[in-house]
């Protein structure tokens, strides 16, 4: 489908992104930030590398020292980031915050980079530079559960808007016998999966518990989408935090005009989007719907004749905001077609003699033939209308 590569010569683990995956990442990224405006998120971009320092009290170097990319400049050291927490969390600290503002909440389609050993990598699936539709909730202790009940009904709805409507969830938490693994205090920790295990009640939502699953800065729950062939694949997790607004020492002016620690949440909806992309290319088989499509119409002329009505209709088609491509080659139409079925493009619109004298299209749709004529017009209402869907 030439939608992205991974090349010796850049390395294992990194993806080039072709023109129609790029477009693809593109709709899914377009769709993913006006849906988080709608909820009340506020889109934030960030840097690729920060001062050792910042991991330094993020904790990530004590922790996950072996999974960053760390070089040194002008004699001080320098990560590459492996997650937005940090950065997300300096915006929060830019000047002081009240009670009154609270919740906040930053998004970002942040793009990261983690060491994986070579071995593990596999195409879309693991790889050493990714990007995670990644958003930080800032907000107070009474908060909570109301923050991950909105979560879980956003995780729901966008996921469904992909074609995903059925999902596995797991409630990871941490090892009583293993303390040293995780930062914080048995009570927050506590606290913290309480508050997780509540929301998923409330919503009559079944789990299944994963004792020592939990990160090492809080306990989380991980959302398992289930694709057309019945396999599971791990996107969603949102995960609870005490640990980083403690050691950033962020706060905010509660009612009593004194400050108040902050309860941070972490969450990712669709995880990391090449894994996610890949699983949206096994769960649809290739065939994408229009509204994802890279090609949503290919405009076949059959034959020489009737190549300037089809330039014609592929400018309209364009105009009309559909993306449309123009196969001019001087191919058998039988061809074309092939082409364009082994490029899985939803729609196919034949032009013939009888199409440029009646002004009509002959359609074909991809893995079903032939469909009818119609209008110009009449097509691009269809595709608005499954794009709208």
């Amino acid at each position: 489908m030439d939608l992205f590569s991974i090349s010796e010569d850049v390395g294992v683990g990194l993806i080039l992104w072709h023109p129609k995956g790029t477009l693809i990442r593109n709709l899914i990224r377009d769709f993913w930030e006006q849906e988080h405006l709608k909820n009340g998120y506020q889109l934030v971009c960030t840097p690729h590398i920060a001062r050792s320092e910042l991991w330094q009290t993020s904790g990530h170097i004590d922790y996950y020292k072996d999974n960053m990319y760390i070089f040194n400049k002008d004699g001080e050291d320098h990560v590459v980031k492996p997650m937005n927490c940090p950065f997300h969390i300096q915006i929060y600290k830019a000047h002081p915050r009240s009670y009154k503002e609270l919740p906040v909440r930053y998004a970002e389609w942040g793009t990261v980079y983690r060491y994986e050993r070579s071995g593990t990598l596999h195409g879309l699936m693991r790889v050493r530079g990714f990007t995670v539709d990644d958003a930080h909730i800032f907000c107070t202790l009474q908060q909570v559960e109301q923050e991950i009940l909105n979560l879980l009904d956003l995780t729901k709805h966008i996921l469904q808007k992909f074609g995903f409507k059925k999902y596995q969830l797991y409630l990871s938490t941490r090892d009583p016998k293993q303390p040293s693994k995780y930062m914080g205090s048995q009570q927050k920790w506590s606290h913290a999966q309480n508050a997780l295990a509540k929301a998923l009640k409330k919503k009559q939502i079944p789990y299944k518990e994963m004792l020592g699953e939990a990160v090492f800065y809080g306990p989380k729950i991980d959302l398992n989408i289930v694709d057309a062939s019945g396999r599971q694949w791990q996107c969603t997790t949102i995960q609870f935090d005490f640990n980083l607004p403690r050691r950033f020492n962020i706060t905010y002016v509660g009612a009593d005009s004194k400050d108040h620690e902050v309860v941070m949440i972490h969450r990712a909806l669709l995880g990391a989007v090449e894994r996610f992309f890949a699983i949206l290319i096994e769960h649809y088989r290739g065939n994408l719907p229009a509204w994802l499509a890279p090609t949503q119409v290919a405009v076949l002329p059959v034959n020489n004749d009737c190549r300037e009505y089809a330039r014609k209709v592929h400018r309209k088609l364009q105009a009309c905001g559909v993306r449309a491509s123009l196969d001019a080659n001087p191919s058998t139409v039988g061809y074309k077609i092939r082409q364009a079925e082994l490029q899985k493009i939803p729609y196919m619109a034949i032009i013939g003699k009888r199409e440029a004298e009646t002004k009509k299209l002959a359609i074909r749709e991809h893995g079903a033939g032939k469909t009818g004529s119609l209008t110009i017009l009449e097509l691009v209402k269809i595709i608005k209308e499954e794009n709208k869907q």
